[in-house]
């Protein structure tokens, strides 16, 4: 399958740099340019990209707006969105995750790492760079925000299972490394984790990574893997 990459980013050198990138990638091509967040939506809609790759600064519509009107439509659905940017510092990376971002990626990655991420979000995974996945933590553990309702009624969905797969994926472990934490197949982890996603209305990974900080479903001094029961 040949993933259909939308690029958003003022810098047009860059654009071309990208799409030399992805154009010379056996399994990508673009599939259009937006210089601005606006022209990325309209294009978005137009073209139906398996992934927007978007620049959070930029003229007329920012790249955050721009990812909030994407992720709130229907019709795209099945667009996802890879924030690249200079900028991952804890607060960008938090509101790129709430505007519907599927991944935060600094731009000092390397080709190879880009073009991993790409293929990552576009298979319905969360993606996060090292940093960004630090400052992420750093800013739910210590300044926790409330859930929009009870944290016992947010979770009470759950299964057990469920609850404890949820919380592995807030620490960044994959599909393969949740199910060896618990003992079960990767196919297994997979449909638990899509099942807590349904349940509580995620869009996709990287929201329910959000929803399971919000909720302090992880413990701020936990090992990996460690969670605690709500209270």
């Amino acid at each position: 399958m040949t993933i259909r990459v939308l690029l958003a980013d003022d810098q047009a050198l860059l654009r071309g740099t990208f799409r030399m990138l992805f154009d010379a990638t056996e399994d990508m091509e673009t599939v259009g340019e937006a210089s601005d967040g606006r022209e990325a939506v309209a294009l978005a809609r137009a073209q139906l990209p398996d992934v927007v790759l978007m620049d959070i600064r930029m003229p007329e519509m920012d790249g955050l707006e721009a990812t909030r009107l994407i992720s709130d439509s229907e019709d795209l659905a099945g667009v996802k969105v890879l924030v690249l940017t200079t900028f991952e510092d804890d607060e960008h990376v938090a509101e790129a995750l709430r505007a519907g971002a599927s991944g935060f990626l600094g731009k000092g990655a390397r080709p190879e790492e880009l073009l991993d991420a790409v293929r990552t979000v576009a298979d319905g995974e969360a993606l996060l760079s090292p940093s960004a996945t630090r400052a992420l933590i750093t800013r739910f553990l210590s300044q926790p925000e409330p859930c929009l309702t009870a944290v016992p009624e947010r979770l009470a969905c759950l299964t057990p299972r469920e609850r404890d797969v949820t919380g592995l994926v807030a620490l960044g472990l994959s599909n393969d490394e949740i199910a060896d934490r618990l003992f079960v197949s990767p196919l297994t982890a997979k449909t638990h984790v899509n099942r807590a996603m349904t349940k509580l209305a995620a869009r996709d990974r990287a929201q329910l990574v959000v929803i399971a900080y919000q909720c302090g479903l992880v413990s701020p001094a936990a090992e990996p893997g460690s969670m605690r029961a709500p209270a």
